[in-house]
């Protein structure tokens, strides 16, 4: 049941059945949460994701001996943070594939007529991430399957040396500009006939709606190669296979997103004459400027085990088991006064159920990145999203500060939230925002 003195307090700020009706639908989480014992067991040895089975502990594991925290993760696939979890096949084919020597050339090959197979795309390969199926896409459009080229890269004198970007400049794109390309920003669909030009080696973008077709046609009559990058595409995994259905000319995915393959894998697949060039522009190929860029044999074997498992997964049972995290965190964290909540899969952004967590910051006392430095002091540490990014180069000078349009907001993803951590953050979260309401009304 709700503790007492939780009852006692709430009761005496909440004088409308509605917030009477939000401690009601918390109570059950306040009952299992209501023995400190189990609180501690929760919060010290959380059941790993359904796929893992067995349990860890987050005060006592690998890294804690380094003197590193490892967190509970409601913040999402960030690099920075390690991406996701590999999933048990993923896991089981990478441990399995370490055991064996095989020849890179051979494996990428095999690989790539797999993923061709299951795709729908002439060709494929499995590369070090979206980011290093960028600068592979890129190299081997520049550069293509001439040695002496190859090797001349990144500079691109004789060379089709321009990449059109379609949007706007991104956090990412020194992945294209590593291989010597010169970029041409087209910042609409309409600008992008003029950036075209005899130097022109290939069009990258991030538009999947009706601007995708758009681009198309453009630039197909004019011979323009396009990448289509998709890096958090899958799930679902559909989006594996209906690209080359709509004629784009190479997309790529990232391995350590929804797809929880490596951390360190990605995908690119296309047109087979345009990946067989990437391919030569990459490892293991001595002298070729992406080469640095390594997938090893347990990588490659890890991401066509995830590619495997998306295949049949039941997306719409994983998304009722996440969106379920989200709304025990969202019953606790109501039954603050003064605190507003909702559930929503955004559009254009992740695909997962995303709990958005609202407050008056001046009425609290409380702005979101004070309660997000909070929640990442607590044990154990939370990560939650908010308009922070660490992992951001300083020089670009990205920060926006808050506004009206753009506020900071706290938002909760629920994929990376393994079984059981739900009441952990909830109920963090909520004593949280219960004790600055407190203190300001004090």
């Amino acid at each position: 049941m709700l503790p007492e003195h939780e009852l006692q307090s709430n009761s005496s700020n909440s004088s409308d059945r509605r917030s009477f009706l939000k401690l009601m639908a918390a109570a059950p989480l306040f009952a299992t949460l209501g023995s400190r014992k189990l609180a501690a067991a929760v919060a010290n040895s959380v059941a790993k994701a359904a796929a893992g089975g067995g349990s860890h502990s987050l005060t006592s594991n690998a890294y804690t001996r380094l003197g590193v925290r490892p967190f509970i993760n409601a913040r999402g696939t960030w690099t920075y943070l390690s991406a996701s979890l590999e999933l048990a096949p993923v896991r089981k084919a990478i441990e399995e594939a370490s055991h064996y020597f095989v020849d890179l050339y051979e494996l990428q090959a095999a690989a790539g007529a797999h993923l061709a197979k299951l795709s729908g795309a002439e060709d494929g390969m499995v590369t070090s991430g979206a980011a290093g199926a960028m600068a592979s896409a890129a190299a081997g459009c520049i550069a293509g399957t001439d040695p002496k080229r190859i090797y001349q890269l990144p500079d691109t004198t004789g060379m089709k040396g321009e990449i059109v970007i379609m949007g706007g400049r991104s956090a990412f794109d020194s992945a294209l500009r590593l291989t010597g390309a010169k970029l041409i920003v087209a910042k609409t669909v309409d600008d992008l006939p003029g950036c075209l030009t005899s130097q022109t080696a290939m069009v990258y973008t991030t538009m999947r709606d009706d601007r995708l077709q758009s681009i198309l046609k453009i630039t197909k009559p004019a011979g323009v190669p396009v990448l289509l990058d998709d890096a958090a595409g899958i799930p679902p995994y559909e989006n594996f296979t209906k690209y080359s259905k709509t004629g784009v000319d190479m997309y790529c995915f990232s391995g350590g997103k929804g797809l929880c393959g490596a951390a360190t894998s990605g995908l690119l697949l296309g047109r087979k004459d345009l990946i067989t060039a990437a391919k030569y522009n990459s490892n293991p190929w001595e002298g070729a400027v992406c080469r640095p860029m390594k997938v090893g044999k347990e990588e490659i074997m890890g991401i066509l085990a995830a590619i495997d498992y998306w295949s049949t997964a039941d997306l719409n049972a994983l998304n009722k088991e996440w969106g379920a995290r989200v709304e025990r965190i969202k019953k606790l964290v109501d039954t603050v006064p003064g605190v507003t909540s909702n559930i929503a899969i955004p559009p254009g952004g992740n695909s997962y159920p995303t709990l958005t967590v609202t407050w008056d910051e001046k009425k609290f006392g409380l702005t979101v990145a004070q309660c997000d430095q909070q929640l990442r002091a607590n044990q154990p540490r939370i990560e939650v999203l908010t308009s922070s990014n660490p992992s951001g180069v300083l020089a670009r000078d990205r920060v926006r500060e808050p506004s009206a349009a753009h506020p900071n907001l706290l938002q909760i993803i629920s994929m990376t939230i393994q079984p059981g951590e739900d009441l952990v953050v909830g109920n963090t979260l909520r004593r949280i925002l219960e004790k600055a309401r407190k203190s300001a009304s004090a």
